[in-house]
Parts: C-alpha cells; sequence; structure tokens
C-alpha cells in the first residue's frame, strides 16, 4: 500500500521545482514577447517612415497679361556752334520746342525735367567746335497719351530737333507687389493639379505640401518684342510670368 495521501497537493521537484528558475522562465516570456511587440512596432514604425517620405515634385505656372502703368522718355539733344554760346543758344530753341510739343499733346509742365547737361569742344584745323548736348526726361502715367507722343515724334523733327540714338519711350508695371499673392496662390494650384494627375497614373493620392520655392517674376512683351529686364521699354503691353517648385506628400 501507498503511504501518499490523495487529499495532500501535488509539489514539484527537481529541476522546475526550484524558484530561481521558474522566475528565470517568467523573465524569459516576458523578454520574448517584449522582443516581438518591440519588433512589430519597429516595422511599423519604419514602414510609416518610408510612406511618410514618398514625394512628387512637380512645376506650378501662373500667367497674367497687364499693361504698363509708368511711362518714361529721354530725349537727348544738342547743338553745336563756333563758340559756346551759340551752342547753347541752340540747345535753348530746341528745348522750347520740346516743352510746346509735349503742351500741346496735353502733358503738364512739369511731367518733364532736365536731367543732365554736357559740353565738349573739338578743333580741327585750328577752329574749335563747341557741341552742347542736353538730356530731358518725360515722366508720366498717362500710358495712352505717351503712346499718341511716340507716334507723333517726327513733328519733332519739323520743329527742328534733331534727336540723338538712344531717345526712346520706355513702359513699365510697378504694380507687381499687388498681383503677386494671387499669382503665388495660382502657381501652385497649377502644381497640384499637376501632382494630382502624377498620383491618378500611379495609384496614389496627394498631401499636403512637404516644401515649396517661389520662382523668379519675369515681365515681358505680351506681343513677343523684347522689353528687358522687369518689364522696361517695348510695348506697354506686358505678360507676368512665375514658376512655383512644390514637393507634395504622396499617400
Amino acid at each position: 500500500m501507498s503511504d501518499v495521501n490523495p487529499d495532500e497537493p501535488v509539489r514539484a521537484t527537481g529541476f522546475f521545482s526550484r524558484p530561481s528558475t521558474l522566475l528565470w522562465l517568467g523573465s524569459s516570456a516576458l523578454l520574448a514577447v517584449g522582443l516581438v511587440i518591440g519588433g512589430y512596432l519597429l516595422g511599423d514604425g519604419l514602414l510609416r517612415a518610408q510612406q511618410a517620405n514618398r514625394s512628387v515634385t512637380v512645376r506650378g505656372l501662373a500667367e497674367r497679361d497687364v499693361t504698363a502703368d509708368l511711362a518714361t522718355w529721354t530725349i537727348t539733344y544738342s547743338a553745336s556752334a563756333g563758340d559756346l554760346a551759340g551752342a547753347q543758344a541752340g540747345v535753348d530753341r530746341d528745348t522750347r520746342e520740346i516743352r510746346a510739343f509735349f503742351a500741346d499733346l496735353g502733358f503738364p509742365s512739369e511731367a518733364l525735367q532736365p536731367t543732365g547737361v554736357n559740353v565738349s569742344q573739338f578743333t580741327n584745323d585750328g577752329v574749335t567746335t563747341y557741341t552742347v548736348r542736353q538730356r530731358m526726361s518725360l515722366r508720366s502715367n498717362d500710358i495712352k497719351r505717351a503712346q499718341d507722343a511716340v507716334k507723333r515724334q517726327f513733328e519733332l523733327v519739323r520743329r527742328g530737333v534733331m534727336l540723338e540714338d538712344g531717345s526712346g519711350m520706355a513702359y513699365t508695371f510697378t504694380k507687381l507687389n499687388d498681383i503677386k499673392p494671387g499669382m503665388v496662390a495660382d502657381a501652385t494650384k497649377d502644381a497640384r493639379a499637376a501632382a494630382e494627375q502624377f498620383a491618378k497614373d500611379s495609384g496614389t493620392s496627394v498631401g499636403a505640401i512637404k516644401s515649396a520655392t517661389q520662382g523668379y517674376f519675369s515681365i515681358d512683351a505680351r506681343d513677343g518684342d523684347s522689353s528687358g529686364e522687369w518689364g522696361v521699354a517695348g510695348s506697354p503691353y506686358k505678360k507676368v510670368r512665375v514658376v512655383t517648385t512644390v514637393d507634395f506628400y504622396l499617400q
């Protein structure tokens, strides 16, 4: 007969009965679970980071037709004579004719101002010739009147005024800052439309803006003639253009 009491609880014996062993097993189990959870979180984080770095870089264009709001005309003319007084008298006569010309066109007297004068002399075979060169500048916001003046400038020749090379009307658009915000917004919308088309073709969607760079604003003659930097000279009808570079997140 066995002396074992069936009502007495069974106690573990051997290796697994040691308290230190049970503690070690519990710690190992917790460590394993922690490694599994950590690995999952790390992998998920890397996946999310990779998805967050997905982006597309596109360019957006905005253009606007504008009309110059400032006309300037630098008029250069000269007179020569055997003495300085005679040369100066010739320039004074031309100055009166020029002022009369613009007054007849309806420009106020203050619109025309002298901007410079210089005197030179040249001696040939003992004969000295004096030349007085004068510059006058017209500045007006009346673009239509300025255009009329250009069309009728040959009347100055009839009045005896010989304009030197470099004399001509320049048209400038000075209100760029007024239209900049709207044009940047339009360029950004154009860039988003390009990004959305790319996303559609690649089976993704467009998210927020990651980064953006505003391009240089250019002002050129609308009809193709060269107008120079900032839309000076040429035609009064201008085209303002800006290109923005935008980097969008892809979702």
